[in-house]
């Protein structure tokens, strides 16, 4: 069974397809889906989609992209979405400073509540960190989930990862392990013990060779597990059930 530790099925880019691409997750050994998000209209999307699919659980959060537009009541309201039954984890959360659609002192502030609220909840974290690696790091390591969580699509260095893995983190691996010059993620995997990492897709984002250019879905995510398989010399569906007992792990899901 597979877990794909990440995506977003509430995106308009399934809005054709999605009750047919989600029904056909369990033939192709997709077995669970942790559906994350960026807005308080997303987190509420994510909910539904769990509450609808047995197999989906869901994150509540905020995205460093949409800081500027966080008050106090909208953590208010992630924290009463995030009592929700299959609401699994905070995230996607952190700091984005690519594209910078938020001014980088908003995003350190309310990563920073969002983790406070994550430890006061005793929920793990679902991290993004994009071009952020220092200040992240930063972050993480002055309060430190209580609860653990992941740093998803991890497109940091081995010292990096081994830092994360200190805190009691693990590490997601998504969709550009597979591109063709990818040397660092490939050292990462090569890196990191098989008990910490995760796969994930990102969908719609970040699909793996030999879809890239395509709508990513969760299909594609067996892609990621062949190429963890290849760096590590190990068996397909091994990588497969461990990255699945580790993602359980982390999001407590028995």
């Amino acid at each position: 069974m597979i877990f794909d530790s990440h995506a977003h099925y509430d995106d308009q880019k399934f809005d054709e397809d999605r009750e047919t691409l989600l029904a056909s997750m369990k033939e192709n050994d997709v077995g669970l889906i942790l559906n994350a998000s960026d807005t308080i209209k997303t987190s509420k999307a994510s909910i539904h989609l769990a509450n609808k699919y047995e197999f989906i659980y869901a994150a509540v959060g905020i995205h460093p992209h949409h800081a500027k537009n966080v008050t106090d009541d909208v953590m208010r309201e992630i924290e009463t979405l995030s009592h929700e039954k299959k609401v699994v984890a905070i995230g996607e959360i952190g700091l984005d400073y690519y594209y910078d659609n938020s001014p980088r002192d908003t995003q350190k502030y309310w990563f920073k509540k969002q983790m406070q609220l994550a430890n006061k909840l005793r929920l793990p974290v679902i991290i993004h960190d994009r071009d952020a690696h220092g200040d992240c790091m930063d972050i993480l390591k002055k309060d430190p989930p209580k609860l653990g969580g992941i740093l998803h699509s991890f497109s940091g260095s081995c010292e990096m990862a081994k830092e994360v893995l200190a805190l009691g983190m693990d590490i997601s691996i998504s969709g550009p392990v597979t591109y063709k010059n990818n040397r660092k993620a490939v050292e990462v995997v090569a890196e990191v013990p098989i008990e910490h990492l995760l796969i994930e897709t990102d969908s719609p984002y970040l699909p793996p060779e030999p879809h890239r250019g395509e709508r990513n879905s969760s299909l594609y995510v067996k892609y990621v597990a062949q190429k963890i398989a290849e760096i590590k010399n190990m068996d397909f569906d091994e990588v497969c059930r461990i990255t699945c007992e580790n993602a359980k792990r982390v999001f407590r899901i028995k």
